[in-house]
């Protein structure tokens, strides 16, 4: 197999009480591994089986998307994460978001809202273009702001899946919540400016 789930750099019970082991373990072990699995299924014998994974992503469209942009899409997701992590941006990030939201409160508050309001499954993303101007965007099922040129910073996902065990239908209160999770010096390395 191509792809593989990578291991995650910390334990499964290590982001509570915001996300159980339960939901990190069916979330990040089975969810993922199905995407990852369908994805190198789905590539066997293509002009994708060669490709980069986000190279697949911005050529692919269909099953074949979905799959290959959950995969990634997870991995960027639990990877941003550390309960002992940076708690909010510094440096050119902070002087960023501060720019363009007017504070890291205010622009916690956008994000949180863009998560409660997107209608069904999907992510909210932090992205940035490549002159260092930040945009908050929903993206619905396994929508992924790399195939509008865009580059990722942050993620919440939205899905149900992500949050139902802990939290039923509570999204507002999950999206809360997660904030106690991101490693800010991890956001700050993918911004890269």
């Amino acid at each position: 197999m191509k792809f593989t789930r990578p291991r995650l750099p910390y334990s499964t019970a290590d982001l509570e009480p915001v996300i159980s082991a339960t939901t990190v373990e069916y979330h990040y072990g089975k969810h993922e591994q199905a995407y990852i699995d369908n994805l190198n299924k789905l590539i066997e014998g293509t002009e994708y089986e060669d490709m980069a994974l986000e190279d697949i992503i911005r050529k692919s469209e269909g099953g074949l998307f979905n799959n290959a942009s959950q995969a990634w899409n997870h991995i960027f997701y639990f990877f941003q994460f550390n309960p002992r992590g940076q708690k909010a941006p510094a440096g050119k990030l902070a002087d960023k978001i501060d720019e363009q939201f007017g504070s890291f409160e205010e622009f916690k508050k956008k994000m949180n809202e863009a998560g409660a309001t997107l209608f069904g499954s999907g992510w909210v993303w932090l992205s940035s273009d490549d002159k260092g101007q930040l945009y908050i965007t929903q993206g619905k099922n396994a929508e992924n702001p790399i195939t509008s040129n865009l580059t990722p910073i942050l993620v919440f996902d939205v899905w149900e899946h992500a949050y139902y065990l802990d939290y039923q239908n509570r999204r507002a209160e999950y999206l809360n919540r997660i904030w106690d999770l991101v490693d800010w010096a991890k956001i700050e390395e993918r911004y890269g400016l």
